[in-house]
């Protein structure tokens, strides 16, 4: 048996108990490269786990083409949680439309009211919630659990592709003919909001291109962050 087909047999099965444990449970797709692994892994098994995305109004037109094409290939409508516009428009009316790039504070509230908001209504009635993170992506995610006790939401979180390496992804996905971003293509391995994402250059890590202006300690948007501090959510055996 490869490494690979070891590691998909593993999130497959990981991805089988969280649907028989933890049901309802959701998860939170990107429409990236990660997340279109474990797109394919749950509609080609019919897995009853529902697959949402946060629609932060400020996306790549490739990111936003992602949905057609799932359901184009799949027959499956992924869920969009958007941010309340109202809350957008004090930002927006307050600091101006790009103020993330004057301050870590300021980006932060951005993803708050573009992404960690919605996040919580889509969360909201679940059991457990699945993400495409990978410990080999950066170093805030060096120490990533497959199976988290996300206490600030009151359940499971599951990073069922945590030991997979960036070549596995991309196996996976050329191997099994998966839909993919374009953006991947031109330089992006990770994939955010338009105006906060660039291409990486050669020997960068995987998210050097998210919000590239930042120190690397501060660079995740908050969704995988405890009142305003980034954290290791508590692991749990599997």
């Amino acid at each position: 048996m490869s490494d690979l087909h070891h590691r998909v047999e593993e999130s497959r099965a990981i991805l089988e108990r969280i649907a028989r444990d933890f049901s309802p449970a959701v998860f939170a797709s990107s429409l990236a490269a990660e997340d279109m692994v474990l797109t394919d892994l749950i509609l080609k098994n019919r897995l009853p786990i529902a697959i949402f995305s946060l629609e932060t109004g400020r996306l790549h037109a490739e990111t936003l083409a992602m949905l057609d094409k799932v359901k184009e290939v799949y027959g499956y409508e992924i869920a969009l949680y958007r941010p309340q516009a109202e809350a957008v428009q004090a930002y927006v009316e307050q600091n101006g439309l790009n103020a993330f790039y004057d301050s870590v504070e300021m980006r932060k509230e951005c993803c708050r009211i573009r992404k960690v908001e919605p996040l919580g209504r889509a969360l909201s009635g679940n059991k457990a919630w699945i993400t495409g993170q990978r410990r080999s992506q950066s170093s805030t995610r060096a120490e990533l659990a497959v199976q988290e006790d996300d206490a600030a939401h009151g359940m499971q979180k599951f990073n069922p592709l945590a030991d997979w390496s960036e070549q596995d992804i991309w196996d996976y996905l050329r191997g099994n003919g998966v839909p993919y971003n374009a953006l991947h293509d031109r330089g992006y391995p990770s994939i955010g909001c338009e105006p906060c994402t660039r291409a990486v250059q050669p020997g960068e890590d995987v998210r050097a291109g998210r919000w590239w202006w930042e120190n690397p300690e501060s660079k995740e948007c908050g969704l995988h962050v405890v009142d305003g501090k980034l954290i290791r959510i508590k692991s749990v055996a599997a």
